[in-house]
């Protein structure tokens, strides 16, 4: 028999362009020293999972028939609602984060919680490790198997045995196919592993999620094409230094991709937070100037976010400025605002804008409630606890409308606070709130209201 011939070609590890020759440049990335030979095979390929070798024929969309999909619930409401309702049969989830966030803790949970029976096949622990984290995490269930195997072969070996209803992964790039001669978390073999897996998944319905690695820009490790080819992408955010985690949907095919869940780290692993908006406002005992509290939503759920500022005078002659949680240029902005239209000397001095909590809102409706911290940190004079703020400010120092206000002066009318600040321009019924409702339509008016 004659020796087949290798072959073998070069792979941007970043973004998984492939070039028959060596490139010091990425042509689609722009990075440079990126390119990795890899050895491919060029022989026909057969997956390792054959289970259904079904043809595909055109069928007219008249004929196709239709019917609901029904979601698996799980125990983890924050997990139901980022997916969408449930976890949908035969879906691919991929779930990415920074090391030791929890992403192997929330999978776990969801193994041993689940009624369902669950594979969980790790790449990265051994058996006592995961024992170890399943003790501590204080649940235990029957249906919850554990593989420590890396070859694609011998996990649809046992997959054929067990028949699993949800598989877990961690992680795709410790997985290898034996169909690729490169090395495990290489380009080839992720997406040569993800296909093999996302076959399996539609062809048996089960459902399937994957743990993926981060690389140091934040966006999940190997090519951009693992995003595109699963069904659903999650983000698990959060600093490993403090207990909230932020579990956020980057896109979903059965469901919203702007959902947000809540989880607290604990000694007993990760507990879902039914209200964040008690985590993202901290306690105080007396009123403190340049702290604002803004009413703004995440997905569908409406949250109050604690903003936080401090003005001060520029002391090294350039005057600072520094964000965290909020966009930097947008906060810039504001401050043109205030400077040009409102006659406030800003330009001269610090200012510091921090959002509680750890998230990273990206809704214009916290615009009035970071002016009115600026503004509250400026002259010293601080804001009632019990009053909020839900408005868009534009260029020449208006204030704006915002959609969803009835849902937001809910939120703030839950919480107990006494009265909420928004555009006049808002149209909705008042009268079906208790709470006081403030109309504004210039920056001018919020400031003889408040100060």
């Amino acid at each position: 028999m004659a020796k087949k011939k290798v072959q073998s070609a070069f792979f941007c590890q970043n973004c998984g362009t492939q070039s028959p020759k060596w490139l010091g440049k990425c042509p689609q990335c722009n990075e440079w020293n990126t390119f990795v030979e890899e050895v491919i095979s060029k022989e026909e390929k057969s997956t390792t999972w054959n289970g259904l070798n079904k043809v595909s024929i055109p069928v007219s969309i008249n004929d196709i028939s239709f019917s609901k999909e029904n979601r698996i619930k799980t125990s983890d409401i924050e997990l139901n609602r980022v997916l969408g309702g449930g976890i949908v049969p035969g879906s691919v989830v991929l779930l990415g984060g920074d090391p030791g966030i929890g992403k192997s803790t929330l999978l776990l949970q969801l193994a041993l919680t689940s009624e369902k029976k669950t594979l969980y096949v790790s790449g990265e622990e051994s058996e006592n490790q995961i024992k170890m984290r399943a003790q501590r995490v204080e649940n235990s269930s029957e249906n919850c198997l554990i593989l420590t195997e890396t070859s694609t072969q011998n996990i649809f070996q046992q997959i054929e045995k067990v028949e699993p209803e949800i598989l877990i992964v961690d992680s795709i790039q410790t997985l290898h196919t034996a169909h690729i001669e490169s090395s495990p978390g290489s380009v080839s073999q992720i997406r040569e592993c993800t296909s093999e897996l996302i076959k399996y998944a539609k062809q048996t319905g089960t459902a399937v999620f994957l743990i993926g690695h981060i690389n140091k820009d934040g966006a999940i490790a190997g090519p951009k094409i693992l995003e595109h080819m699963v069904d659903t992408v999650l983000q698990f955010e959060g600093d490993r230094h403090h207990v909230y985690r932020i579990l956020r949907t980057v896109k979903n095919r059965f469901g919203s991709a702007s959902e947000l869940g809540v989880y607290e780290m604990g000694q007993n692993g990760l507990r879902e937070v039914n209200n964040p908006s008690e985590i993202l406002i901290s306690d105080r005992d007396e009123e403190t100037s340049g702290v604002a509290i803004a009413a703004t939503i995440e997905g569908a759920r409406p949250l109050m976010i604690e903003i936080q500022s401090l003005v001060s005078s520029a002391v090294y002659g350039t005057p600072q400025r520094s964000a965290t949680g909020f966009d930097t240029r947008r906060l810039n902005m504001l401050l043109a605002v205030l400077e040009k239209r409102c006659g406030f000397r800003l330009g001269v001095k610090d200012v510091f804008l921090n959002i509680t909590g750890g998230i990273k809102p990206d809704d214009t409706a916290i615009d009035l409630a970071v002016i009115c911290s600026v503004l509250s940190s400026d002259q010293d004079k601080p804001i009632e606890m019990q009053c909020c703020f839900a408005a868009e400010v534009g260029l020449s120092g208006e204030i704006r409308a915002v959609n969803r206000i009835e849902q937001r002066i809910a939120e703030a009318e839950k919480l107990g606070y006494k009265q909420i600040i928004i555009s006049k321009f808002n149209k909705f019924n008042p009268k079906a709130f208790k709470i006081e409702i403030k109309k504004c339509a210039k920056i001018e008016e919020v400031f003889r209201l408040l100060f």
